[in-house]
């Protein structure tokens, strides 16, 4: 699951480099660290990271705007220094120059990226639970038992009887009473990853949220572009006039982006991992049992005599 995540954040954020190198080709050079930084954060938060969707969707947006204010809204300024460039990013927060498309990237996201998150962490918990449970220590009541249901036949040269399956079953419950406490926290944790997926495809779903970055992106850019005349006198106000290259004051022109043609490819990749989704989550509801089964499941087989009137009861042969 973790691959199929970064697969699509990469996805994602090739799409919306391929944005700014194909409609803002003014600005894409010093916009790729942005954008990295934006799915970088994206990738830490769904691993756990302690920091939140608005945050990077917002320091994203503070980053984007000192650039396009002065390679598309105005062109022509020559001196972007370090303070013009930080008044810049101050100021986004107050004048929002990307309208409502920001805010809208934060909503779309937090929902998708926080069921993602909750299935990595889930993930991680089951995978830390069989480990410890695949280990489990033998008391030294268990050995002597298990001892006993083994070998005690031999002393009277039995070597070819096996246990009988009550007898078996009653040893490996006694062995295995603490790991089979853990019945209906298993059963509750499935339950849980049940939840976690359905939602992933419902309406948390990470696939069609990272699709729509890069259209989110472009919309905040040309709302900017539109109000760019408003923006510019609010700025002049807030920061001063930055120097102007005399004859280029005009803004970039808009150039609206279509759907890029890679839809197909994301949309085939997406239903690659519903599929894995789907597939995974069953597997696991059949395993909903396992704690509450286990002594069972090691009596079954070799281990004991089945379909015979003889085995061996801890006793005598019966």
């Amino acid at each position: 699951f973790l691959e199929a995540f970064e697969s699509l954040l990469r996805f994602a954020e090739n799409r919306t480099s391929s944005l700014f190198e194909t409609a803002y080709r003014p600005m894409a050079k010093e916009a790729a660290e942005p954008v990295k930084e934006l799915f970088t954060d994206i990738s830490l938060y769904i691993l756990g990271a302690e920091t939140t969707v608005e945050s990077a969707v917002l320091r994203f947006f503070d980053s984007l705007f000192p650039l396009v204010y002065s390679r598309l809204i105005n062109p022509g300024i020559t001196d972007l220094s370090e303070d013009y460039t930080e008044c810049l990013r101050l100021t986004r927060q107050d004048i929002n120059p990307f309208g409502r498309y920001s805010k809208n990237m934060v909503t779309e996201l937090s929902k998708s990226l926080w069921a993602s998150r909750m299935l990595s962490q889930a993930l991680n918990l089951g995978i830390e639970v069989i480990n410890t449970t695949e280990h489990a220590a033998l008391t030294k009541e268990c050995s002597r038992a298990l001892v006993k249901m083994q070998y005690c036949p031999h002393c009277q040269g039995l070597t070819l009887i096996r246990p009988c399956v009550g007898y078996c079953l009653n040893v490996m419950r006694g062995c295995l009473a603490s790991v089979s406490e853990l019945d209906a926290q298993w059963r509750e944790f499935i339950s849980m990853l049940e939840y976690l997926t359905n939602e992933m495809v419902a309406s948390h779903d990470l696939e069609m949220a990272l699709s729509g970055i890069w259209s989110s992106i472009n919309e905040a850019i040309l709302h900017a572009q539109l109000n760019g005349p408003q923006l510019s006198a609010t700025v002049d106000k807030v920061c001063g006039q930055p120097k102007q290259q005399e004859g280029n004051l005009s803004s970039a022109s808009i150039v609206p982006v279509k759907e890029v043609a890679e839809t197909q490819t994301f949309m085939m990749a997406h239903t690659g991992l519903n599929n894995k989704r789907r597939e995974f989550i069953n597997y696991m509801k059949r395993s909903r049992t396992f704690y509450a089964s286990i002594a069972e499941r090691l009596c079954d087989g070799d281990l004991v005599m089945r379909d015979s009137s003889t085995c061996w009861n801890g006793e005598d042969v019966v």
